[in-house]
């Protein structure tokens, strides 16, 4: 246990380091989705921590929510905000094929590195699949000589996930079959399908049962190599989406996020967290606080606490001076140095537009170092409001018992400490840009600003949520496609109709495969509505 929880941290740490624009952000990221994912009971005594008295938080959140509010609504938003398709210019699908065997074949070596990363951490139990593919990602930006187009379509930075990301089944099979550890969610799923099949992973899995260890290996390779048959046979048809104006498609996708979300708790509240989640994604994207390591903190927060427990329990604070533990915090250390040592240049190239003479080239990114008070006042009031919540979590763990406190109280003091330091760096009079980022005050100097803000955006989720709690979600389902079509897309008002239609019927048919009752709003208490409209 003791030994897990060090690797756990050392991945984490990883995470932090290698993800973001600056290693505070990273790992401010990590910590603040640790916080989130320490809300509800806590595993070692089952005291309820951080729910504001809510019940619903009772049972911590939802990782679907924390998902989609992360990811989907923030890009979303900007997509809505944009008003245009995805794709910019309509290149056919098909002619690359050739070009990217290509590009993999010029690139083996960081094919077999990145799939050697891939299948030693995905033999790491519960830890691969969350980190491989940003640990991969990062270790490649960060090794490449030329940086400048990472980002941009580099596609050594599709080729290094990628790779580790197919290895990662194949290491994580290791821990599943011989030790009956799951490697990742997918094979705690597999683990139980082979429990049902009556087959016991263990030791016999390479000796009396060897030949089903092969057949699993040779089925997970061909399934691999069907799967992307199947891809390239589907390419073409699925790029077409990308060339439909998004504002059209934007409602459909409102609507898949919404159930999908609801699905979790089949709860109002699951709407409700969504936004909010939305929200606070909205902002880490704009400031540059990386929202994968805030979902991997999340993700790896219950197995941490429960290893710290575990070793805590059977070793007391002796655990510390373990061998296997001093070697994996030395790790840690070298990692998080590391990542300081080579963030500083490259950080203040990307922030500030100036030359990164350590590299030898120039990042474009037009943002003059310092920034003017109006550029550094909301990025002081974000890293203020998530120093406000780090500060909450550590007075809120006080009352808790030893074992129930330790996990949430030591992250909370270590992450004050991390914006602290980042506050302090923002202050200083003449503080240099690469202390800052700001999305929106990149995208103005570049003049990739069309002047349009992302809140208004985010607004058609808050109205949905707000019809939703008021009508029911069918009813505002209706009425938020049709406001939403008719004052962002150029739609002739029987294709507005149809549309509607198309979308309630769509989710009638889920309600009813599933059983669904949808969420109901306080119209409910008014008046007694027939299925599907309760």
């Amino acid at each position: 246990s003791a030994e897990l929880f060090m690797l756990a941290l050392l991945g984490l740490s990883m995470v932090g380091v290698l993800s973001g624009n600056s290693i505070v952000r990273g790992v401010g990221a990590c910590g603040l989705g640790a916080m989130f994912g320490a809300i509800g009971a806590a595993p070692a005594t089952g005291e309820n921590r951080f729910d504001l008295d809510i019940a619903y938080l009772a049972d911590g959140v939802p990782l679907v929510v924390i998902g989609l509010g992360l990811f989907a609504i923030p890009e979303l938003a900007d997509l809505i905000r944009r008003h245009r398709p995805i794709a910019a210019e309509r290149n056919e699908m098909g002619s690359g094929w050739g070009q990217g065997i290509r590009d993999t074949l010029k690139h083996w070596g960081l094919v077999l590195r990145s799939s050697s990363i891939g299948t030693v951490v995905g033999a790491l139990p519960g830890l691969g699949g969350s980190v491989v593919d940003w640990i991969t990602y990062g270790l490649t930006v960060q090794s490449a000589k030329d940086k400048s187009q990472f980002g941009k379509g580099d596609i050594r930075g599709v080729i290094a996930p990628e790779s580790a990301n197919n290895a990662l089944q194949g290491g994580a099979l290791m821990p599943t079959l011989l030790f009956g550890i799951p490697g990742s969610g997918s094979m705690a799923v597999f683990l139980g399908g082979m429990v049902l099949l009556g087959i016991e992973s263990g030791p016999s899995m390479v000796t009396t049962d060897l030949n089903v260890t092969y057949t699993i290996a040779w089925t997970l390779a061909l399934a691999s190599i069907l799967g992307s048959l199947i891809c390239f046979f589907f390419a073409h048809p699925i790029s077409r989406l990308t060339f439909i104006p998004f504002n059209v498609v934007a409602p459909f996708m409102v609507m898949i996020i919404c159930f999908a979300a609801f699905q979790t708790r089949r709860n109002l509240m699951d709407l409700l967290l969504l936004v909010l989640i939305g929200v606070l994604g909205i902002l880490l994207r704009r400031f540059g606080w990386s929202r994968p390591a805030f979902l991997i903190g999340f993700v790896l927060a219950e197995p941490i606490e429960n290893y710290l427990y575990q070793a805590l329990q059977f070793n007391g604070w002796a655990f510390l001076t373990r061998p296997g533990v001093l070697v994996i915090a030395a790790l840690i250390v070298i990692s998080v140095w590391a990542g300081t040592r080579v963030k500083t240049g490259d950080s203040a190239a990307l922030l500030t537009g100036a030359p990164d003479e350590t590299k030898g080239q120039s990042a474009e990114r037009p943002i003059q170092a310092p920034p003017s008070s109006a550029e550094r006042t909301p990025q002081l009031l974000f890293a203020s409001l998530l120093l406000a919540i780090f500060v909450y979590g550590a007075f809120s763990s006080y009352d808790l018992s030893f074992l129930g406190a330790v996990f949430p109280m030591s992250t909370s003091i270590l992450m004050i400490g991390f914006v602290s330091y980042a506050i302090w760096k923002m202050t200083r009079p003449g503080a240099s840009g690469s202390v800052f980022f700001d999305q929106v005050a990149i995208d103005r100097a570049s003049g990739d600003d069309d002047g349009q803000s992302v809140w208004r955006s985010a607004f058609w989720f808050v109205l949905m949520f707000g019809l939703t709690a008021l009508l029911g979600f069918i009813l505002a389902l209706a009425i938020f496609v049709f406001a939403f079509l008719r004052s962002r897309a150029e739609l002739s008002l029987i294709k507005i109709l149809i549309y509607c239609a198309v979308c309630v019927g769509f989710m009638m048919f889920l309600g009813h495969m599933l059983t669904l009752d949808f969420p109901a709003g306080l119209l409910q208490r008014w008046v007694e509505l027939p299925w599907p409209l309760r």
